[in-house]
């Protein structure tokens, strides 16, 4: 966003990549389409200084075993957030929290305290508004309704609005290999996708994940316009424990963006059971 309002951006990470918990390529991908708008990344770098000199703010930096530093009018740190449960005393109700500060809950959201739940960010796990959402239908379902539901196996969805958007749900094939599953892989530009072409919003990929033996979708990439939407529809596969040939061969409407999963279908191949490689990075 300040990159396309006309600022100079540079990303320093301390990181080897952008959006680490994802696989090397889907990041380098991100990463092109990012650079191709001008914005400059550094990866394992450390920040070592933060200071003010007139209107600029200076950053001091080691990186690449040198020091330099990088200056701008403004400076955006984003190291997270962290819970404030310590102005709630708890501790004075018996509730237990974790070191970070969140709530121990248990799989249906209790505390260790009957009838006192927590949900949401404050309870740990994937801070997204829908996961709070869930919560929420988790904890009436339970506490009004007197069922017995669970978070034991929710698939999480999430999206990461950047542009082009990268929409996600389940495990990512590195998640995968070191679970011990044989997979099956997918992988497809969008620029085999004519909507994608059409709209001149080429950049990105998908991506699909399949436990080999059992051919049902473990986890699903979708990097690219309207990602966040697009992955909706691998994901209900996943809710409906369908195998992934279930959409090989259907009858997508043309021209949009979700015929991308024709090509993708038909990518699936068993691959070797060896590491993925890893980002280079500069």
């Amino acid at each position: 966003m300040f990159s396309r309002f006309g600022s100079r951006v540079t990303v320093i990470h301390n990181g080897n990549q952008i959006v680490p918990r994802e696989d090397p390529e889907v990041a380098a991908e991100l990463q092109r389409a990012l650079e191709s708008e001008g914005i400059k990344f550094l990866f394992d770098a450390r920040t070592t200084r933060a200071e003010k000199r007139g209107n600029a703010v200076v950053l001091t930096i080691e990186h690449s075993g040198a020091t330099s530093t990088v200056s701008g009018s403004h400076l955006l740190i984003a190291t997270g957030r962290r819970p404030n449960t310590e102005d709630l005393a708890l501790d004075k109700a018996g509730v237990e929290t974790n070191k970070d500060g969140t709530v121990k809950v248990n799989s249906r959201l209790e505390t260790n305290v009957p009838g006192i739940w927590a949900l949401g960010d404050v309870k740990g796990g994937p801070a997204f508004t829908h996961i709070s959402y869930s919560d929420f239908q988790i904890v009436y379902a339970n506490l009004i309704e007197g069922k017995d539901l669970t978070i034991d196996k929710r698939i999480v969805p999430y999206c990461v609005f950047t542009d082009p958007q990268l929409g996600g749900v389940g495990m990512t094939e590195k998640e995968a290999r070191a679970k011990g599953f044989k997979l099956k892989v997918g992988k497809v530009p969008m620029s085999y996708v004519a909507r994608a072409r059409e709209r001149d919003e080429t950049a990105g990929l998908m991506k699909l994940i399949v436990d080999a033996t059992s051919d049902r979708i473990l986890g699903a990439t979708v990097l690219s316009s309207d990602g966040g939407e697009t992955v909706h529809i691998l994901y209900t596969l996943m809710l409906a424990d369908q195998p992934y040939t279930l959409l090989k061969g259907a009858v997508y409407i043309h021209p949009t963006l979700a015929e991308g999963l024709f090509f993708l279908m038909d990518d699936v191949k068993p691959v070797a059971e060896q590491e993925i490689p890893q980002q280079k990075t500069a």
